[in-house]
């Protein structure tokens, strides 16, 4: 069973110019994006890694992501870019 994620970006360290804190995105079906906002490429780097098996069961704990939510950040050193490094939180879709 393929089970749909919620996105939401937990933390922002630096200044990051997509992203806000608290901003919600889905991946549905396992490989679908639902977004009201605007998404970076690089932040969706960092999920390609985890989505599927998120999706399909395998647990956080299982991959060293969290416990009962997955926890991955992208890939922007904002303290040597000057840019903003966002952490993202996934998790069971709760509504979409």
């Amino acid at each position: 069973m393929v089970r749909d994620l919620e996105v939401r970006v937990w933390e922002i360290r630096g200044s990051c110019p997509v992203y806000r804190e608290g901003d919600i995105f889905y991946i549905i079906g396992g490989f679908r994006l639902k977004s009201a906002i605007e998404l970076c490429m690089h932040s969706l780097a960092s999920l390609m890694p985890f989505y599927a098996a998120l999706s399909r069961g395998i647990s956080p704990r299982e991959m060293g992501l969290g416990q009962e939510e997955a926890y991955v950040q992208c890939p922007d050193p904002c303290y040597l870019t000057g840019g903003g490094t966002a952490t993202f939180r996934l998790s069971m879709r709760k509504e979409c």
